[in-house]
């Protein structure tokens, strides 16, 4: 803590993530930024050591645990409290953060991929993975592939064809699913525009809106501050009625376990959550918030977003949370990337792939 009455908090440097928080906090917390490549990736021990607020992903949470430096959330908010929040919170969001029977963060934010289309450039949406490559025929069409993106549309892509990655703790993927999913997304990145691959989805979405180099991303983590030009959709499907393959992203607060809160802040943590601040506050500055009723209410900022992508969100994936998950991710994804450039066999990177996650299962595997 940096004074009595003034708090340290992280948060990652785009509208979404930091002007609700900053314009709510007045002298309660000094947030600062990291780029989202350090809210993926940062060593979150690092992070607890310097803030006494952090704004997570769920997959830092066994690594998070190890160091142990979150402060559990069920010594400081009741069991009621927990349990009001978990059951007004879309999809898995809640859960994601639970971990050894404790919660570690409150969901202050929801995402999962979804479809991002330019109507104009596009027409109406692809509904089927069919679909998607009979419109990269004839459109720019873009997989979202630079950093830990890769793998993560590796694993929707499993969900949507019917499995979910690392169901066995210490397998990641049938050979016949990874198979698959690697051919179909190297028959799409073959025709993907070039400058397309380096850019995360804020770049992609940049890319949409400010030009007509990009008409379509099948999976692309949605953010309600691009809804207008480009029009956000379920994920993909296989098959019509199928599950529309997605994998959780958003973001938790978490207390650090140096943050010793006042009860200021845990009522000002209480009121984040609250449906009030969701459905108004949040979404007036560029929030975007995890309360089902926010993503329900017809008369929300950007409510075509929501109501077009809830089912997707609703039964998105959540990663694994192991000490070693974040490095296998990186890792990971820069297998799945030269696989598609046609440097490796892609039953040779879907062996790496899968050796790669039985290698960060150990020594550190007891926490999924």
């Amino acid at each position: 803590m940096t004074s009595a009455m003034t708090y340290a908090g992280l948060t990652w440097d785009h509208p979404r993530g930091h002007d609700a928080l900053a314009a709510s906090a007045g002298e309660l917390v000094r947030w600062d930024v990291q780029p989202l490549e350090g809210f993926e990736s940062h060593p979150i021990d690092d992070l607890c050591a310097r803030y006494d607020l952090v704004v997570l992903d769920h997959p830092h949470l066994g690594e998070a645990l190890d160091a142990g430096c979150l402060l559990p959330l069920d010594e400081v908010f009741s069991a009621a409290e927990l349990a009001t929040w978990a059951a007004a919170s879309i999809g898995p969001t809640m859960a994601s953060y639970t971990m050894d029977g404790k919660q570690w963060a409150l969901p202050l934010d929801a995402a999962t991929q979804v479809a991002a289309t330019r109507a104009d450039l596009a027409g109406a949406a692809p509904a089927t993975w069919d679909d998607v490559l009979r419109l990269a025929r004839r459109a720019p069409v873009a997989l979202s592939l630079a950093g830990p993106h890769a793998f993560l549309t590796f694993a929707s892509l499993a969900v949507a064809l019917g499995e979910e990655p690392a169901t066995d703790p210490d397998e990641l993927i049938s050979e016949a699913t990874g198979l698959a999913v690697l051919e179909l997304m190297a028959d799409i990145d073959a025709l993907a525009p070039p400058e397309t691959r380096g850019l995360n989805p804020i770049g992609l979405l940049e890319l949409m809106v400010g030009t007509d180099r990009l008409a379509h991303c099948p999976l692309v983590y949605g953010y309600v501050n691009y809804a207008g030009r480009v029009a956000f959709t379920d994920a993909p499907v296989v098959e019509p009625g199928g599950r529309p393959g997605s994998t959780l992203g958003g973001t938790g607060l978490a207390l650090s376990a140096r943050c010793t809160p006042s009860p200021e802040l845990l009522d000002h943590v209480r009121w984040l959550m609250s449906e009030a601040a969701q459905t108004e506050f949040l979404p007036r500055h560029s929030g975007q918030p995890s309360a089902r009723a926010a993503w329900a209410d017809p008369t929300i900022a950007g409510a075509d977003f929501y109501r077009h992508t809830t089912a997707t969100c609703e039964q998105s994936w959540v990663r694994p949370r192991h000490n070693g998950y974040i490095a296998f991710q990186s890792a990971a994804s820069a297998v799945v990337r030269e696989a598609l450039a046609e440097r490796a066999d892609h039953r040779d990177a879907l062996e790496t792939m899968r050796a790669l996650f039985r290698a960060s299962r150990t020594p550190k595997g007891s926490r999924v």
